[in-house]
């Protein structure tokens, strides 16, 4: 069984982004970029179910500048066997990743594709559920458990209500909720053996797909300062506060 995982290089989520001067952006240069934890998560689990004997390949994916091969090598070292960078300096949108993510798809033919839930510098959560539709296949979405057994895949998923469990059909597409585990660090031994581990490097245009923009930025802004909390001596004074000067009750 193949699992196919695609990784994305964002900035460090330990890192407080700024915005570009001329507000056009947030500032990257200079800064310290990582894999997307969400999909760090998608890596680990990928790694989880080949320690399990269910997995035979995890073959890794990475859509972007050509500094997103570090990423692959860091999902290598978790445990995938390969790794695909489809290079582009073009800004990437969820429905032109998930038009390349099918043309691999095709190609490589994974029972599998497990993807986080989304991307921590756009928040879009959209590609998974575009490459499911783009395939037509079967896809759970915020997977807290994964369990694979007798042709399909069983997905505990987490919902507003709590957590709903559906079973689907192979081959399928996942996205990674937080809850699903916690991603390994990578051993020094296995980071040196990531760097012998096969890459191969295409363009969009060598699968078909144009990754041309369909979205523009308006502008990009920091957020609006929050004001200090207050401590209130009572309840009442709280209802006081919240009726009188909030005007919310």
């Amino acid at each position: 069984m193949k699992v196919l995982v695609p990784v994305k290089r964002v900035i460090d989520y330990n890192i407080k982004p700024r915005v570009k001067a001329d507000g056009s952006g947030v500032e990257t240069a200079g800064v310290k970029m990582s894999m997307n934890p969400f999909d760090e998560i998608a890596v680990e689990e990928a790694v989880r179910l080949k320690e399990k004997g269910v997995v035979s390949e995890i073959i890794a994916v990475s859509i972007g500048e050509a500094k997103a091969q570090d990423t692959l090598r860091t999902a290598m070292a978790m445990g995938a066997d390969r790794a695909i960078l489809v290079e582009t300096d073009v800004v990437t949108e969820p429905l032109a990743v998930a038009k390349v993510l099918r043309a691999l798809v095709e190609r490589e033919k994974p029972d599998l594709v497990i993807l986080g839930k989304q991307a921590i510098d756009d928040d879009m959560n959209a590609t998974g559920q575009m490459l499911a539709g783009l395939l037509d296949r079967p896809q759970a979405t915020f997977a807290s458990k994964v369990d694979v057994a007798d042709g399909g895949v069983t997905v505990t998923r987490e919902i507003d209500g709590g957590l709903q469990t559906i079973r689907l059909a192979l081959p399928a597409i996942i996205t990674a909720d937080l809850r699903l585990n916690e991603p390994r660090y990578a051993s020094l031994p296995n980071i040196m053996k990531a760097r012998k581990k096969p890459m191969e490097k295409l363009t969009p245009a060598d699968l078909g797909v144009d990754m041309t923009p369909r979205l523009s930025v308006v502008s990009v802004a920091e957020p609006p300062e929050r004001k200090a909390g207050i401590k209130l001596d009572s309840a009442a004074e709280l209802v006081s506060r919240l009726r009188n000067e909030a005007k919310v009750i």
